[in-house]
């Protein structure tokens, strides 16, 4: 497939600055794939399309604070964006601009409580290339409280607003953090609404995946098939596993809160089977077979995006690019912070 089959014109205007208030208030395009029917509405009009026999699956990753500025010896600033744990404390990490960083150099903090310390320094180790580094804390605070005392929100960078309230860019059910950016289908879920679809019968099991570079970085060869998809940490608790298998047995089916937790599903229920954790590189593209998901909640996407891939996988190419046209000319919300569509 041609990644060109990725690309559309998003009016600037469209792309979402900041979330709704209250969080289910955000708009839904629903598209039955089987009839080829397209339908407007709210968020909690998902409800009317929920069965008791179902099972709604949600990533409960939580985001960390993965963003923070340091300084060269030479003064010059490196933002270091922590994508994920690679032995120890050492993380890697991306870190803009990376043309003249060298393996060895250190990089002290720009803020902080101990900002001026020798201490309080990373020490880049390896490149890995694409601006991907491994990263040495040498602090002698672990990374993740070093994060969460200095670091910031890694917002995308097409959210130039600031968020005054960090807690909206995490999902209300977050509880497993290591997440460099939010799994934004579940961001429009209230404590209510999950209450609302609990008392219609309608099951819920978590599962964890820890959104990684992919995330932040667009397609770039001709080919879609031949970009490589970074791996990312998982994890589906053998309790939720047995839920979603019981819900199937029931005849119920699969609904996938976001791209990320249908790489999971897909990779535990595919062919070949995976183990219930470890990490996935499934690249899902159009021609993929489903075996797990029967429904997908997703926001609309970045052109060139794998997650755009995916989507179009599920619903079809001609098909996600009418419907993205549809919304557009409807003026719904488009990305992190925007609107929703709901995949029969």
């Amino acid at each position: 497939m041609l990644t060109a089959q990725l690309d559309y014109e998003l009016p600037p205007g469209l792309i979402a600055q900041h979330p709704v208030v209250p969080r289910d208030r955000s708009r839904l395009l629903i598209y039955d794939r089987h009839r080829d029917v397209v339908e407007h509405g709210g968020f909690p009009d998902l409800l009317a399309r929920l069965r008791p026999a179902d099972i709604l699956v949600y990533n409960d990753s939580r985001v960390i604070r993965a963003r923070v500025f340091a300084v060269k010896p030479t003064g010059g600033r490196v933002e270091l964006l922590f994508l994920r744990r690679h032995r120890g404390e050492v993380w890697e990490a991306l870190a803009r601009p990376s043309a003249r960083l060298r393996p060895e150099m250190l990089l002290r903090l720009e803020k902080g409580e101990a900002a001026g310390s020798a201490r309080n320094v990373f020490q880049l180790m390896e490149n890995l290339g694409g601006g991907r580094w491994l990263v040495k804390n040498l602090s002698g605070t672990s990374t993740e409280a070093l994060l969460e005392r200095v670091g910031e929100m890694p917002l995308p960078p097409y959210i130039h607003e600031e968020l005054k309230e960090p807690e909206k860019y995490q999902t209300v059910y977050a509880r497993a953090p290591g997440s460099a950016a939010a799994p934004t289908a579940g961001l429009h879920f209230t404590p209510e609404l999950i209450g609302r679809i609990r008392g219609a019968g309608v099951a819920l099991a978590p599962l964890t995946l820890d959104i990684g570079l992919d995330t932040f970085r667009p397609v770039e060869e001709d080919e879609l098939e031949l970009h490589r998809i970074h791996r990312e940490r998982y994890r589906l608790l053998p309790e939720s596993y047995q839920a979603i298998r019981e819900a199937r047995d029931r005849g119920g089916r699969v609904i996938a809160v976001g791209t990320t937790t249908v790489r999971v599903l897909e990779t535990v229920f595919g062919e070949p089977r995976g183990p219930l954790e470890g990490e996935t590189g499934l690249f899902i593209t159009p021609g993929h077979e489903f075996r797990a998901v029967d429904v997908l909640l997703t926001n609309f996407h970045l052109p060139r995006s794998t997650l755009l891939a995916l989507v179009m996988a599920f619903a079809g190419v001609p098909e996600t690019r009418r419907l993205y046209q549809e919304a557009i000319r409807r003026e719904y919300r488009f990305y992190s912070f925007g609107d929703a569509m709901m995949l029969l």
